[in-house]
């Protein structure tokens, strides 16, 4: 994997966001949301605070930060765009100085508490309008930079699994543990090139597939076993999310089979839904059409998909709830998924880019459910 990538176009971004500013109603925003400051600047500090106004851009940190934020936010490119501000004691002070004779000053209502809002209001002697989404909306249509990242965080998945999936497979002759399988996929993940998982990787075999969000525990893995493995790698800053399910030795059998072969239409039928015009719930409920009709509804217990980008989920969500039409760009998960107590759980996830013509997979595992 030694291909060079696309530069990542962030210059382009606090000029697109500024264009948001009248239809926001604001003519400033306090970005506090550490993803997005890092969207904006290129900063990926865990300290810092990012004034907006139409005609500058400050963005704050302590000094902890000082070498790092001036070196990422000239590598960004945004080194003429956004000044550097290392605070002292009092980081309200600089921000109230960049955004002093502003009017209308935005704040992510997502990412303060009531009692925080309350303070900057008493500290500052000013109000501020609520938004939700100003930059967040910005990130949905990820640019060619954005998709080679996550192409090469997939990439890294996809070959961790490879590596380690005989690990499974001899678990008859050389028994493994839900803990250890994850443990083993997540180092194999680093060693490729990822600068972290995308999340915590899920590993949860026999009764314990049959719960979504189950945590790797010390169960053995064990021959006839199904095996749900939902995991992802990070690649600078950017995420990729891939489910699959096995049988341990063989085949699923009997119900078993029957939602295999349930989950695996389902998410063959979402993955093709998914194309540029198409309303993000269309998605969810092609997948939650063809579980209903196999008679498993009350057991598809989440939304289809997500967004995914610098954070693992974010928006266009493609659920029952999803409000966003799919755009070239977007990058989105489609993972149904039917889980029964005392049989076991499938979930089959791929995550997409949407093109102008349909839909590429970044995750290109095999859905082969042998292992």
């Amino acid at each position: 994997m030694t291909e060079s990538l696309k530069p990542l176009d962030v210059a382009s971004r606090l000029p697109r966001l500024r264009v948001r500013f009248d239809e926001l109603g604001i003519d400033g925003l306090v970005v506090m949301n550490l993803t997005n400051v890092r969207y904006l600047t290129g900063f990926s500090g865990s300290a810092g605070v990012l004034a907006v106004t139409k005609d500058q851009a400050v963005l704050v940190t302590d000094g902890r930060y000082r070498t790092q934020s001036q070196l990422q936010v000239d590598e960004a490119g945004v080194h003429d765009l956004v000044t550097i501000s290392i605070a002292g004691r009092n980081q309200n002070d600089e921000i109230d100085a960049v955004i002093k004779d502003c009017v209308h000053v935005g704040l992510e209502a997502d990412e303060v508490t009531w009692s925080q809002v309350t303070r900057l209001q008493e500290r500052m002697g000013r109000e501020f309008v609520a938004t939700s989404g100003a930059v967040e909306a910005l990130r949905e249509a990820k640019d060619a930079g954005e998709i080679d990242r996550m192409r090469r965080a997939a990439q890294i998945a996809d070959e961790a699994l490879e590596e380690v999936l005989p690990l499974m497979a001899a678990t008859g002759s050389h028994p493994i543990t839900e803990s250890q399988f994850a443990l083993a996929l997540d180092s194999a993940m680093r060693k490729r090139g990822a600068e972290a998982v995308a999340f915590e990787t899920i590993v949860a075999a026999g009764e314990n597939s049959a719960k979504p969000h189950h945590h790797p525990s010390d169960r053995v893995i064990c021959v006839g076993d199904p095996v749900v493995v939902d995991f992802g790698a990070m690649f600078e800053g950017y995420r990729s999310d891939m489910t699959r399910t096995f049988v341990v030795g063989g085949a699923p059998t009997g119900q078993l089979k029957e939602i295999f072969d349930l989950v695996a239409a389902s998410q063959r039928a979402g993955v093709a839904a998914v194309k540029a015009g198409v309303e993000a719930k269309a998605v969810d409920d092609v997948c939650r059409e063809v579980i209903t009709e196999g008679g498993y509804a009350e057991q598809f217990e989440h939304s289809t998909g997500h967004g995914v980008g610098l954070d693992i989920h974010e928006a266009p969500w493609v659920s029952s709830a999803g409000t966003a039409t799919l755009a070239p760009g977007f990058v989105v998960t489609v993972e149904p998924g039917v889980y029964v107590a005392g049989v076991g759980g499938v979930r089959i996830e791929d995550t997409l880019v949407v093109t102008e013509n349909g839909a590429e997979a970044l995750t290109k595992f095999t859905k082969e459910v042998a292992a």
